[in-house]
């Protein structure tokens, strides 16, 4: 997993998250499983963003999930306000790596840093392929540098 600079927040996408009471355990924090649910929604919002998933079909969807890590730092109790900071950041071969900082809004305290491995994938022949030159553009575009 990389090592985030987790003083300086590089990404261009933030989504706001609301911690839910069902988010909270037994411990009186956000759940670990649950981190992956706000990266998750953080994923969906930036793929939209970037003009990669249209929120009609996820069959349509280019993406699949083949790695994922995730960093705690401190817990995320009930009364926190969090969000989830998200981009690309390596574009290779038949993959892109996403990663992402968990924070409070003024980056005073970072909850979680994480990242996931996307591969490039066909839902409907089940088939990974190769990043394609749209894609690598629109990611491009979005980021302001090129992959």
């Amino acid at each position: 997993m990389t090592e985030y600079n987790l003083g300086m927040n590089q990404f261009r996408f933030h989504l706001p998250v609301t911690v839910n009471y069902g988010d909270i355990d037994a411990q009186w924090h956000v759940n670990n499983k649950v981190f992956l649910t706000y990266l998750e929604s953080a994923r969906f919002q930036y793929l939209v963003e970037v003009g990669l998933f249209d929120e009609s079909s996820f069959l349509d969807l280019p993406f699949i999930v083949a790695d994922v890590h995730v960093r705690y730092l401190i817990p995320i109790e009930l009364s926190d306000q969090v969000v989830v900071s998200v981009g690309v950041t390596r574009i290779g071969i038949k993959s892109l790596v996403l990663e992402y900082v968990i924070s409070t809004p003024d980056e005073s305290r970072i909850f979680a840093a994480a990242e996931t491995v996307m591969v490039t994938y066909d839902y409907h022949s089940k088939t990974s392929l190769p990043v394609n030159a749209e894609i690598r553009q629109r990611i491009s575009d979005y980021e302001g540098r090129s992959f």
